[in-house]
C-alpha cells in the first residue's frame, strides 16, 4: 500500500466475500431455520436471529462461501443418532440418510395429535417434536455443507481406473437430484395439509411451546427452501453442468435433471405460497388490503424474500427468468386455465373470486420486500425491479368497461397502483392508460353505495377544501385510509402526480410536454359543455394537480380558455360557483408558489361585481337572491382563505377587494350582511397582522437583500387598505346611526380605526388630517351612535396601547373623560331599545339584551382599568372589590368617588380642573335618558335614570353646586324633578316615573339641600325649587291615613331622617315643616285641611327620627297643633296633635337645659290670647297636659292666663264668669306654690 501506485479497484462481490470470512470467527455454531417463535423478542428486526436472512446463510451461499464454516469440522457427525464419517457419509450412505430423513419426518407427522389441555403432554410433544425437526435440520445443513467441502467435480465414471468410492462419487450428484426430487414428492405440495394443520401458521404459544403441527409446517418451509439451496450449490459446484438424474430416468422415461427439478421444485413452491396467499385474500377487505398482508407468518414471508433475492440472483449469473417473471407465468396460468404453458406445466387452476384484486394484492404486497437486503435488514434506497408491464396489462384490465369492474375494486387496484409507484420507478405508460379511461369517466361520482354518507360524491364546499384535496394528492405521503377517504379519481391524480415527481427527479427532464398533449386533446367545446357539475370538480382537481407540478401558468391559462366555451345560459348556478372555488383554487396555487395573481384576480374579481349589482337590484325576488348568495359567499370564502394562505400580501390580492362590495352591502340583510361583515374584519386583521409582522422584521438601515421584497409588500399592503376603505368604509359610516345594527358593524368599524392607527395615509379624504380621532369620534363618541355599537367598538380599543399614545400624541389629552362619557351612556341606555309595555317585553326575545349586557360588562371591566379612572378611586380610598361589579353598581360608584375625590382637593385651581373634569365625564346627560322620559318607559330605564341622576345630585352637590355646574342641576331638575306634567296639577305621572321618583327623590333632596346651604349666587331661586319639589311631591307620596310608625317610606321623610349627620339636614327639615305648614296645614275657617291625622303623623315621625330641637322648625310647628287640639275633635288627629305637643315641649326643654324657653313661652301666651275667650276649657285643658310635662313653663304663662281671662270677662259684659274661674283654677291648683298665690287673688278680687 505504501508503493506509490493506487490499489485497483475491488469488486463489491470480493470486498462481501472479505467481510463474510471475517464475521466467520465470531459465529458459533447454530441451526438455522425458520421460525417465528422468536418474533416476539427480536423487537424491531423483521426475522428471526436465527433465520435464514438474519444468520447470513443466504447470503453466504450466494456469494459462493462456506455456507457453515465453523460447523461439521470433526472428523465424525451424528446424523439421527448415528455416527458417520463427515467426509463419506453423503457418498457411502446417501440414500440410507435420506431414508432416515424421511422417517423422521413420518414420526413428526405421527406426533401431531387433538388439541389437549394437559399442560405436561404439551410441553412433551412440544420438546420431542422440536428435537425431530433440529436433527432433520442439522442433516440438510449437512448435505449443503458437504456439497460445498467435499463434493468433486463430475469425472468419467467408465474410468477403470476410479476406485469404487471414486465411483460412487461421481453418481453422488445424480442421485442427489433423485433422493432430493423423492423428497419432494414424499412432503407433496404446502396447500395440501388439512386445515387443521395449515392453523400451524397462526398458533398463539402457551409458555413457548407449540404443537407438533406448527413444527411440521416449519420443517416443510424448512426443507423445501433447503431443496432450492442444494440444487443451487450443486449448479455452483459443478459449474453449472446438467446433471441427470440416471435411475429416474431409466425407471420413468422422463428426462430429470438438476435444472428442470429446481424449476419445477421453484414453480411448484411459488404456486403453494400463492395458494396460501388466496386463502387469506378471501377474508380481507378491499379497503384493508394494503394494511392486510398475504403471509400466514413471518416465516412465510422469509420465504418470499428468499426466494425474490435467489431467483433474481440467478437471473443475472445464469440468464434464468428473474422472480416477477416466474410470478406472470404463475399468476396468469393459475388464473386462466387455458392460458399458454411453457415450463411450469403441472400447476392446476386455484379458485378465486376476484384474481384481477388478488394479483393487485401479491404483487404490491410482495414488491415491498424488495427493501430487504441479503441480511435481512430493510433499506428503502435499495434498488428495485419493478414488474411495470405486468401491471399495465392488470391497467387495462381493471379500466376495461366490458368487465365491469366496480369503484370499489377500481379503488383498492389503483391504491396499489398508488403503492407500486413510490416503490417503483416512473412509467408514464401507466397515466396514459389510466387517462384514456377517466377522460372519458369525467362525470362519473365515483361513489361507494354501500359506504352510506361517506360513499356520496362530495362537491368542494370551499376553494380552500378544493386546493387542499389536490395538495395531498400531490403529496408524497397519503393517508392509510385513502380507500376510504378518496375515490378512485382522486387516487389517479395521486399517481399522476407521483409518477411525474419521479420522472423529474429520475431522469432529470419533466414529462410535461409528453403528457400535455394527451390531457389537453381530451377537452373541447362539446366536451366542456357535457361537464355536470362532478364532472367540473373533476376537471378542476386534474387542472390543479398538473399546475402544481407542471407549467403553473401555462395551466391557468388553459383552464380559463376552456371555461370560455361554457355558455352563462347552460351553467347553473351550481356549476358557477363551483367555477369560482376552481379559480380560487389556482389562486392559492399560485400564492403557494409566490405568483402574482392579477390576471385570475381581475378576471374574477370583474365576474364578482356583476353578481353584486344583480343581487343589489333583485331587492325583492328571494329565489334569485338565494342564488346569487351562493355565488357571493363563494367569493366571500375564495377571498378570505387567499388573505390567510397569503404570507406578506403582495401579490396584487386587493384585485379582489373591487367596488362590487360597496353595491354587495346595501343589498344583504340579517346574516348576509353579518357574513360580509365578518368577512371584512377577518381581512382588516389579516392586513394589520402582516403590516405589523413586515415591519417588526425589518428595521431601519436593514440593507438585506429583502429590503426590495419589503418595499413592493408595504406598497401592496397601502393598496389592500385602500381598496379597503373606499369599498367597505362608506358603508359602513352610513350604517352607525341604525337604531339596532349588526353586532359585527363594531368590529369591523374598529378594525379600521386599528388600520388607520398603522396605516393613516390610505384612508379616505375625509378622514385624512386625524384618521384615529375622526374614526373615534365617528363610533365611539358620537351620541347618537346607538350603545350597542359603542360599547362593543370601544371595547375593541381601550386597551390597545398604540391607540392610547396616538390620541396623546395628538394632543387629544382628555381622551379617557370621553371614554368614561361614553361608558356612562352606555350603562344609562342599556334598556333603551326595551319595549316600555311589560307584557311585550315578556313576548320578547332577550337575547339580544344578554349579549349587550355581556358587552357592557366587559366595556365596564375595561374602562375601570383605565389609569384616569384608577386614580380616581385610588385617591377617593375605594376599595376595589367595592367597584368591580356589574356595569351599574360599578358606574354609580365611580360617581361616588369622584364626588369624594373633589371633597378632599384643597386648592382653588385643583377643584375648578375637577369640576370641567367632571362636566367632560357627563356630557350631555340629559340627552342619553331623554328617549326614557319621552316613552315614559321602560321602568327599568326609568329607575336606572333616576338612580343615576339621584346618586349625582348627592354624591357630586358640592361640584353642582359650582357655577359652571349650576345649570345642568337646573336642567336636571327640570327634566327629572319638576317636568311640565308634575305641575298640571289635572294630570297624573306615569307609575313607572312615580315609582322611580319614589325610590330616589331621597338622593335628590339630600343633594339640593347641600347646594342651597353651599351656592352663594342662586341661594334664593334653589330654595324655591326645592320647595317647589317638597310641596309636589309631599301630597303625591302622602298615605291616606297614618301607617304604623315602622311601615313609614315617604320619600321626603327617608330624606330628612337620613340626612341628620350631613350637612343641610337642618335646611331640608325646615323647608319641609314650612311647606307643610304653609300648604298642608292651613285651616280655612274652622274646616280642618284635608289628611290632616296623616299630615300630622308624618310631622311625628319627622320629629321623632330627627330629634330636632331647632326653634325655627318649632315655631312653624307648634302653632298649628295647639290649633288643631283646640279646634279639631277627631281621636286621631288629637292623640297625633298631643303627641306632637308632648315632643315640641321635650325637645324644647332638653334644648334649654330645664328652664323655660323663650320662644315657647311667646308662642304659648300667642297661643292663650287667641283662644281664651271661646276655647277656655280646650285652653286650659292644653296647659294642664303641658304643665305635666314642663310646669315651670306654665308657671310663667300665669299672668298671661290671667289678663286673658279678665279680657274675656270685660268683652263679655256679664261680670265674672264663674265657670271660666273654676276651670282656671283648677289649673292653677297643679302649678304648685305660684298657682295657689294666683287662686288667692282671684279670691280676693270677687270678695
Amino acid at each position: 500500500m505504501d508503493n506509490g501506485f493506487g490499489a485497483p479497484p475491488v469488486p463489491l462481490l470480493v470486498t462481501e466475500s472479505v467481510e463474510m470470512a471475517m464475521e466467520v470467527e465470531m459465529e458459533c455454531s447454530r441451526f438455522f431455520s425458520f421460525s417465528c417463535a422468536a418474533d416476539i423478542r427480536t423487537g424491531k428486526r423483521s426475522f428471526s436471529v436465527d433465520s435464514y436472512l438474519a444468520s447470513g446463510s443466504l447470503k453466504r451461499i450466494l456469494l459462493r462461501l462456506d455456507p457453515f464454516p465453523t460447523d461439521y469440522e470433526e472428523d465424525t457427525v451424528e446424523l439421527f443418532g448415528f455416527q458417520w464419517v463427515t467426509e463419506t457419509a453423503l457418498v457411502e450412505s446417501c440414500t440410507l440418510l435420506f431414508g432416515l430423513f424421511r422417517q423422521h419426518i413420518y414420526k413428526l407427522e405421527n406426533l401431531i395429535q387433538p388439541s389437549s389441555a394437559d399442560f405436561g403432554q404439551a410441553a412433551n410433544l412440544h420438546w420431542e417434536a422440536h428435537s425431530i425437526r433440529q436433527q432433520c435440520i442439522k442433516f440438510l445443513q449437512y448435505v449443503k455443507v458437504f456439497i460445498f467441502r467435499y463434493l468433486e467435480p463430475l469425472k468419467t465414471e467408465d474410468d477403470e481406473l476410479l476406485h469404487p468410492f471414486e465411483k460412487q462419487e461421481v453418481q453422488l450428484p445424480s442421485l442427489l437430484v433423485e433422493e432430493v426430487h423423492s423428497l419432494t414428492l414424499y412432503i407433496g405440495r404446502l396447500y395440501e395439509p388439512p386445515n387443521s394443520i395449515l392453523g400451524g401458521f397462526s398458533i398463539q404459544p402457551q409458555a413457548k411451546l407449540f404443537p407438533p403441527s406448527w413444527h411440521l409446517l416449519h420443517l416443510h418451509l424448512d426443507i423445501r427452501w433447503s431443496v432450492l439451496e442444494i440444487l443451487h450449490l450443486l449448479d455452483e459446484k459443478l459449474s453449472r453442468q446438467t446433471i441427470y438424474a440416471h435411475k429416474f430416468t431409466n425407471l420413468t422415461g422422463e428426462n430429470l435433471t438438476n435444472i428442470s427439478l429446481f424449476e419445477q421444485h421453484c414453480g411448484n413452491l411459488l404456486h403453494d405460497l400463492i395458494s396460501l396467499s388466496i386463502n387469506r385474500y378471501t377474508k380481507v377487505r378491499l379497503s384493508e388490503a394494503l394494511s392486510t398482508h398475504p403471509y400466514p407468518c413471518s416465516c412465510v414471508k422469509e420465504l418470499w424474500v428468499l426466494l425474490i433475492q435467489m431467483l433474481d440472483h440467478r437471473s443475472k449469473g445464469l440468464l434464468t427468468e428473474p422472480f416477477w417473471s416466474w410470478m406472470n407465468k404463475i399468476l396468469k396460468n393459475v388464473f386462466d386455465k387455458s392460458s399458454y404453458v411453457e415450463t411450469i406445466h403441472a400447476f392446476e387452476s386455484v379458485l378465486c373470486k376476484d384474481p384481477l384484486s388478488f394479483s393487485w394484492w401479491i404483487i404490491t404486497h410482495l414488491s415491498s420486500l424488495y427493501h430487504f437486503d441479503h441480511n435481512g435488514n430493510v433499506k428503502e434506497k435499495k434498488p428495485i425491479e419493478s414488474n411495470w408491464p405486468f401491471v399495465e396489462d392488470l391497467l387495462k384490465q381493471s379500466v376495461n368497461s366490458q368487465t365491469g369492474i366496480l369503484e370499489e375494486q377500481i379503488r383498492m387496484h389503483l391504491q396499489c397502483c398508488l403503492t407500486l409507484s413510490h416503490i417503483w420507478d416512473a412509467n408514464l405508460p401507466t397515466v396514459t392508460i389510466l387517462w384514456e379511461y377517466y377522460s372519458k369517466n369525467l362525470n362519473s361520482p365515483f361513489t361507494i353505495p354501500w359506504f352510506g354518507l361517506q360513499g356520496l360524491a362530495n362537491i368542494s364546499k370551499t376553494p380552500m377544501s378544493m386546493y387542499e384535496l389536490v395538495k395531498s394528492c400531490c403529496s408524497d405521503i397519503h393517508s392509510p385510509d385513502i380507500y376510504v377517504s378518496s375515490n378512485s379519481y382522486q387516487i389517479f391524480l395521486c399517481i399522476l402526480a407521483q409518477i411525474m415527481k419521479k420522472t423529474v427527479k429520475t431522469n432529470g427532464v419533466h414529462p410535461w410536454k409528453q403528457i400535455k398533449g394527451r390531457i389537453y386533446s381530451k377537452f373541447h367545446q362539446k366536451r366542456m359543455r357535457e361537464l355536470t357539475e362532478a364532472g367540473l370538480q373533476n376537471f378542476f382537481h386534474l387542472f390543479l394537480v398538473l399546475a402544481a407540478m407542471a407549467e403553473t401558468e401555462d395551466v391557468a391559462s388553459r383552464v380559463m380558455e376552456l371555461l370560455h366555451f361554457l355558455s352563462p345560459v347552460s351553467t347553473s348556478t351550481a356549476q358557477r360557483a363551483l367555477i369560482w372555488k376552481g379559480y380560487f383554487a389556482f389562486i392559492l396555487t399560485y400564492v403557494e408558489k409566490s405568483m402574482d395573481i392579477t390576471v385570475l384576480a381581475e378576471h374574477l374579481s370583474s365576474a364578482f361585481r356583476e353578481k353584486a349589482k344583480e343581487f343589489l337590484v333583485a331587492k325583492n325576488d328571494y329565489v334569485q337572491k338565494q342564488n346569487l348568495w351562493m355565488l357571493l359567499s363563494t367569493y366571500l370564502d375564495g377571498v378570505q382563505e387567499v388573505f390567510e394562505t397569503s404570507h406578506l400580501l403582495y401579490l396584487s390580492e386587493e384585485k379582489l377587494l373591487n367596488d362590487g362590495f360597496s353595491m354587495l352591502l346595501p343589498g344583504c340583510r340579517g346574516a348576509e350582511l353579518a357574513a360580509v361583515l365578518n368577512f371584512l374584519q377577518d381581512i382588516l386583521s389579516r392586513l394589520r397582522n402582516v403590516h405589523k409582522r413586515l415591519e417588526q422584521g425589518m428595521p431601519l438601515g436593514n440593507m438585506d437583500p429583502t429590503m426590495q421584497l419589503s418595499s413592493v409588500a408595504k406598497e401592496h399592503h397601502l393598496a389592500v387598505a385602500r381598496a379597503l376603505w373606499r369599498n367597505f368604509f362608506p358603508y359602513l359610516k352610513s350604517q352607525r346611526m341604525l337604531q339596532i345594527p349588526p353586532p359585527q358593524l363594531a368590529d369591523a368599524a374598529a378594525g379600521f380605526t386599528l388600520l388607520a392607527l398603522d396605516l393613516p395615509s390610505s384612508c379616505t379624504t375625509d378622514l385624512q388630517s386625524q384618521p384615529v380621532l375622526a374614526m373615534m369620534q365617528l363610533f365611539g363618541w358620537d351620541d347618537m351612535v346607538c350603545p350597542e355599537l359603542v360599547s362593543r367598538y370601544l371595547s375593541h380599543l381601550i386597551q390597545n396601547s398604540a391607540l392610547a399614545e396616538a390620541l396623546t400624541g395628538m394632543g387629544h389629552t382628555s381622551y379617557q373623560a370621553w371614554l368614561v362619557r361614553s361608558w356612562f351612556r352606555c350603562t344609562l341606555q342599556m334598556f333603551i331599545n326595551q319595549p316600555t309595555d311589560p307584557l311585550a317585553r315578556a313576548n320578547t326575545d332577550q337575547t339580544a339584551h344578554k349579549v349587550y349586557m355581556e358587552q357592557l360588562t366587559e366595556l365596564t371591566r375595561l374602562v375601570l382599568k383605565l389609569p384616569e379612572v384608577g386614580a380616581v378611586f385610588l385617591k377617593a380610598h375605594v376599595d376595589e372589590s367595592v367597584y368591580k361589579q356589574d356595569p351599574k353598581n360599578a358606574v354609580f360608584q365611580f360617581i361616588k368617588a369622584v364626588g369624594k375625590y373633589y371633597d378632599g382637593l384643597q386648592m382653588l385651581d385643583e377643584k375648578s380642573s375637577m369640576v370641567t373634569k367632571a362636566l367632560e365625564y357627563l356630557g350631555d346627560v340629559l340627552k342619553y335618558i331623554k328617549p326614557y322620559l319621552m316613552k315614559k318607559g321602560p321602568a327599568e330605564g326609568l329607575h336606572l335614570t333616576y338612580r343615576f341622576m339621584g346618586c349625582l345630585v348627592k354624591s357630586w352637590a358640592p361640584i353642582l353646586a359650582t357655577s359652571k355646574a349650576q345649570p345642568l342641576l337646573f336642567r336636571i331638575i327640570d327634566c327629572l324633578l319638576l317636568p311640565h306634567a308634575v305641575l298640571q296639577q289635572d294630570k297624573g305621572l306615569p307609575a313607572a316615573m312615580l315609582s322611580a321618583i319614589r325610590e330616589n327623590l331621597p338622593l335628590f333632596l339630600q343633594g339640593l339641600s347641600f347646594i342651597c346651604c353651599q351656592s352663594q349666587t342662586q341661594g334664593a331661586y334653589l330654595n324655591q325649587l326645592l320647595g317647589n319639589i317638597i310641596q309636589q311631591y309631599f301630597g303625591r307620596f302622602l298615605p291616606s291615613s297614618p301607617p304604623a310608625s315602622q311601615a313609614w317610606q315617604h320619600p321626603i321623610l327617608l330624606a330628612i331622617s337620613r340626612s341628620v349627620t350631613i350637612p343641610g339636614f337642618s335646611h331640608l327639615y325646615k323647608a319641609t315643616l314650612q311647606v307643610i305648614s304653609e300648604n298642608y296645614l292651613q285651616f280655612k275657617g274652622h274646616a280642618p285641611p284635608p289628611c290632616l291625622a296623616s299630615v300630622l303623623a308624618f310631622s311625628l315621625e319627622a320629629l321623632q327620627r330627627t330629634k330636632s330641637t331647632d326653634v325655627c322648625n318649632i315655631e312653624l310647628l307648634l302653632p298649628v297643633v295647639l290649633k288643631c287640639l283646640v279646634l279639631v275633635n277627631e281621636p286621631q288627629v288629637k292623640k297625633l296633635s298631643t303627641e306632637i305637643l308632648q315632643c315640641v315641649v321635650e325637645s324644647c326643654q332638653t334644648r334649654s337645659g330645664g328652664e323655660p324657653a323663650p320662644q315657647l313661652t311667646s308662642m304659648f301666651r300667642q297661643f292663650i290670647q287667641d283662644y281664651t275667650s271661646v276655647y277656655d276649657n280646650q285652653v286650659y285643658s292644653i296647659l294642664e297636659a303641658v304643665a305635666v310635662l314642663d310646669q315651670p313653663l306654665v308657671i310663667n304663662l300665669i299672668p298671661a292666663m290671667t289678663e286673658a281671662l279678665r279680657s274675656s270677662e270685660y268683652k263679655q259684659g256679664l261680670g265674672r264668669n264663674i265657670t271660666q274661674r273654676e276651670a282656671y283654677k283648677r289649673l292653677l291648683s297643679q302649678l304648685a306654690e305660684a298657682g295657689q298665690a294666683e287662686i288667692l287673688k282671684l279670691e280676693n278680687e270677687s270678695h
